[in-house]
């Protein structure tokens, strides 16, 4: 089967056992990694979603001012969320009529997940409210999920005859359109641009990573050669894509252009295993361990401008997941959660970096200059 073992069952738990079934392997990363990173983490402010009266709250997807996840309040199950900055600004998307919901991808102005409904996941989109929930569970489904949106665009999976089938919805039950690929037995897509649509295919014991462009028939591999027997691409700017590859055992953070043979391994020196989960412009978020314990991670597009963004949270933390990040003019906007050791819950968190402007990072990077200089002559 599609093994979203890698990261599904981390990043995507079945929220029937509860929200705490996000589980992560070990991770290992040499220390000076995190040294060389800490100052760049200074720059960050992170703000805590997660509302008051939650016992578990997770931020999986952001666009503009809006991010998007889900909210546990005790054994009832999660409740599709968003915020828009705030953990006062929370709002409940939970349809009425289900048992519980997730959101996992925000356009902005709507949402993509699913809602259980007659005891099967159906495949869902909002626009922002209750009230606008869509069902998109195609005829003849067992069950569905949307992973992402773009536009006006969904991608994820439903299960046709016991198999899962990755798939394409315009906003509707009725427009799904199979992407399976010819040869494959299994297939999921979680991630999407206006464009173009990644995620992964089952051809006999071997998961692939690949990408398509609205048809089954233009399914491309991008498994690297060389790879183990599982690859995943969750996310896509159209002309980059990037997941993971297994790699002699280890999860290697890949970033693609198009082709199995574009493929960059961007671990850090030292690494064992990790992921990207998000991309936007040429930077990457995801996940990777130092000391056995999650680092909410981003990337440059190469292994060696790896920061740990898990440096800029106060008090006492475990794991920490980075799953989605945006951009405008002024600021870098990253979402994600993390364990709250003084709790032992997992809160949803949005971490916040101004970008300088052009003449303010040439006067930052001539005032290093000229006091590497002045030190090298052994002034001051």
């Amino acid at each position: 089967m599609i093994r979203s073992s890698a990261r599904m069952s981390r990043l995507f738990p079945s929220p029937a056992s509860t929200l705490t079934s996000v589980l992560r392997p070990a991770i290992l990363i040499a220390s000076a990694a995190m040294s060389l990173t800490s100052a760049a983490q200074a720059q960050w402010t992170v703000t805590n979603l997660h509302p008051a009266g939650a016992t578990e709250s997770f931020a999986s997807g952001i666009s503009g001012t809006q991010q998007a996840g889900s909210i546990g309040f005790g054994s009832g199950g999660p409740r599709a969320s968003i915020w828009s900055g705030t953990s006062a600004s929370w709002i409940n998307l939970h349809p009425a009529s289900t048992a519980y919901s997730v959101i996992y991808s925000s356009t902005g102005t709507r949402q993509a997940g699913f809602a259980r409904v007659s005891n099967a996941d159906h495949a869902s989109v909002w626009s922002g409210t209750a009230a606008s929930w869509l069902d998109l569970n195609p005829a003849g489904a067992s069950e569905s999920k949307a992973y992402a949106a773009a536009g006006t665009r969904q991608v994820g999976f439903a299960r046709i005859n016991n198999a899962p089938r990755a798939g394409l919805w315009s906003g509707t039950a009725a427009s799904w359109v199979n992407l399976n690929p010819a040869g494959a037995t299994e297939s999921k897509a979680f991630g999407a641009s206006s464009t173009q649509q990644v995620g992964a295919a089952l051809f006999g014991t071997t998961e692939r990573a690949g990408l398509w462009n609205g048809t089954a028939g233009s399914w491309v591999s991008l498994h690297p050669a060389g790879a183990g027997s599982f690859s995943a691409a969750y996310c896509t700017t159209g002309t980059q894509q990037a997941g993971l590859t297994e790699v002699g055992g280890s999860l290697v953070a890949s970033l693609w252009s198009g082709t199995a043979a574009s493929w960059v391994n961007l671990n850090p020196a030292g690494s064992t295993d990790c992921y990207v989960n998000g991309m936007f412009g040429n930077q990457q978020v995801g996940s990777a361990n130092v000391g056995g314990v999650g680092r909410a991670s981003l990337w440059n597009s190469t292994s060696g401008s790896w920061e740990d963004l898990s440096l800029a949270l106060t008090g006492l933390w475990g794991d920490t997941d980075a799953r989605g990040i945006w951009s405008d003019a002024t600021t870098t906007y990253v979402v994600g959660y993390g364990i709250n050791n003084a709790t032992g819950n997992y809160e949803a968190l949005l971490w916040t970096r101004p970008i300088p402007a052009p003449a303010a990072a040439a006067v930052l990077a001539l005032g290093g200059l000229m006091a590497a200089q002045r030190r090298r002559r052994g002034t001051c």
